[in-house]
């Protein structure tokens, strides 16, 4: 009997693509390719010319993002600049310019898989904000008032409707991308001091990135899951890479079975909202719950509670935080870092696109609401957010070790952040993404200075090794002091605006019991952060300690103290004018929630 083929009737059509919306993608990929390519075959140059090729990453990192700035873009970055000053003057100031960025990496004494991963950074984020400002374009919603001006927003399709750059993704892919630059410079001279060689820290921090940014622009939930695998194995690697520490290995392994459990979670998840709606495009979800009542609607409420629990794990939500203080505790310091700011960042980012976005409210042809599933999940989320915001604030303060001091602290701030998913509103979604903004550059910060002052083998990390820090390295404890009140919520700091805007958006949508638990657990996480500080100024470490007065003093390398400066000056430089974060975060929500209709 012969073989029957089944025949499709309708041809299946290709989704179109965008190498311009791919772009922040393709230029993370091929940095990691790059860079792990050229250690494979020249492991190690010699001293000068690895030094000269050093710093000619610095200007070439420089003319690069300059042409995928006119690639991404309308036109070629200071276009304008060009226009007015001529030609040949234009030539000479941007050669002046190439010649600074030699150097200035020539002055910081970074190595060349440091500024590599910087450099590609940086390009990565020149391509994000050509995506902004050239490509992002859309028409204001009547239901959204009158439209600001300037707005941005239109989404920009990488691969159909698949994988697309919104504002909301632009803005987390650029607190990720950020957080791959500052980590970078941080893991040079802890990488050194550990006797850890190789380029496969870069490459995987790279890589993950790139997930996290799959992850923010992910508009199935297949692709949203190969941008969480893909950044979930390169931390767990990264976690577990300092093989001659024991804590270093454990943490790795109790990150990569407890990711896997709940990774199984997560895609149980999606077959059940699978089943339940028969899509898992999350435009087509939303299209289907929109126009269709579903009266048995078990399957899809269990596939929403089993997307929690994966997604809960990604950003240390409680009950699923078990593995956070041992994992912060044991990785690597400057990744730890990275997955307190990046790491989170990719988690909040597809919370918000799964939860608030597609099974939050859609506008009928008819203006009506259909295909509300808030009242299903906020209460799970109200719940999640309020034991988060509990168990953080004073579970931290019974640790003696600060990295677990840390951990149990971003669990806190997990809570809050938690606390404006709950609302589901425009607001609420715009103070995720400032918060998520304004804590990366704040934990980036803490944990580059704990990365200066640890030592060789992350030992001293406890609070007696911080006793006495400011006797010994004033700029350094001043630097934790304001990183540790940031995080406090005190005034004129990052972190004071970000907790007003997730309490505001909290008694905006009347959950006036989780601003009150919110600022509560605030006022309890004070006094670890006052412990920390006071540890720092008034301690007085013992004479035979490493950390006495005849102990040498704790020196940060120069790439080091240039990501802790940058993270200083957003700090505080956005507690004091929140503006531009603020409209930044403002602009970025309706164009989601735009986008989503």
């Amino acid at each position: 009997m012969p073989t029957q083929f089944a025949r499709i009737s309708d041809p299946v059509t290709p989704p179109q693509y965008s190498l311009a919306g791919l772009s922040p993608l393709i230029i993370l990929a091929v940095g990691a390719f790059l860079l792990i390519m050229f250690r494979s075959v020249i492991k190690r140059l010699p001293e000068k010319a690895e030094r000269f090729a050093t710093i000619a990453v610095g200007p070439a990192a420089v003319l690069v993002a300059w042409v995928v700035g006119g690639l991404v873009g309308d036109e070629m970055p200071l276009a304008n600049v060009q226009s007015d000053i001529g030609t040949l003057w234009f030539a000479l100031l941007f050669a002046f310019v190439l010649v600074v960025a030699g150097f200035f990496v020539s002055t910081i004494r970074v190595g060349f898989d440091a500024v590599f991963t910087s450099g590609t950074g940086l390009v990565a984020l020149t391509a994000i904000a050509e995506l902004w400002n050239d490509r992002h374009r859309v028409a204001w919603p009547a239901q959204f008032g009158e439209r600001p001006d300037g707005l941005l927003g239109d989404p920009v399709a990488a691969i159909g409707d698949q994988f697309s750059f919104d504002g909301f993704s632009l803005v987390m892919a650029g607190v990720m991308v950020s957080a791959v630059v500052l980590c970078a410079l941080l893991l040079d001279e802890y990488l050194r001091r550990e006797r850890i060689d190789g380029p496969e820290m870069y490459v995987l921090m790279m890589l993950s990135a790139a997930g996290g940014v799959v992850m923010a622009g992910a508009g199935d939930l297949i692709v949203l899951f190969l941008g969480l695998e893909t950044l979930s194995i390169s931390v767990y690697i990264m976690a577990a890479l300092h093989v001659r520490r024991s804590e270093s290995l454990e943490a790795g392994l109790k990150y990569f079975v407890l990711g896997a459990f709940s990774s199984a979670f997560l895609l149980y998840g999606m077959a059940l909202v699978y089943g339940a709606t028969g899509s898992l495009n999350l435009h087509e979800i939303r299209l289907h719950l929109a126009s269709v009542v579903i009266l048995q609607d078990a399957m899809l409420l269990a596939g929403l509670a089993m997307l929690l629990v994966g997604l809960g794990f990604k950003v240390a939500a409680v009950p699923f935080h078990t593995w956070t203080p041992d994992v912060y505790q044991g990785a690597p310091t400057p990744v730890v870092a990275f997955m307190a700011s990046a790491v989170k960042a990719a988690g909040f980012a597809a919370l918000v696109r799964v939860f608030v976005v597609t099974f939050g409210p859609s506008l009928t042809n008819s203006g009506f609401v259909a295909g509300d599933y808030r009242l299903d999940w906020k209460p799970a989320v109200f719940a999640m957010a309020l034991l988060t915001l509990l168990v953080g604030a004073v579970l931290a303060i019974v640790q003696r070790d600060v990295k677990r001091m840390l951990a149990y602290s971003s669990i806190s701030h997990a809570g809050f952040i938690l606390v404006g998913v709950e609302a589901a509103s425009h607001r609420g979604t715009a103070a995720v993404v400032f918060y998520v903004a304004a804590y990366a550059f704040m934990v980036i910060g803490a944990f580059g200075v704990l990365t200066v002052v640890s030592g060789s083998g992350d030992r001293k990390t406890s609070l007696d090794d911080l006793d006495g820090l400011a006797a010994r390295r004033p700029a350094l404890a001043l630097a934790l002091t304001i990183f540790l009140l940031a995080q406090a919520g005190v005034p004129l700091t990052s972190g004071f605006v970000a907790k007003f805007q997730i309490i505001g958006a909290a008694v905006e949508v009347r959950s006036f019991w989780l601003a009150v638990v919110a600022m509560v657990s605030a006022v309890v996480s004070a006094f670890l952060y006052l412990r920390i500080v006071l540890s720092v100024y008034l301690g007085s470490p013992a004479d035979d300690s490493d950390t006495s007065d005849n102990a040498p003093a704790e020196r940060a390398h120069p790439a080091a103290g240039l990501a802790i400066g940058i993270a200083l000056a957003i700090t505080v430089g956005v507690g004091v004018i929140p503006g531009p974060l603020d409209e930044l975060a403002r602009e970025a929500v309706p164009q989601l929630f735009a986008a989503s209709r």
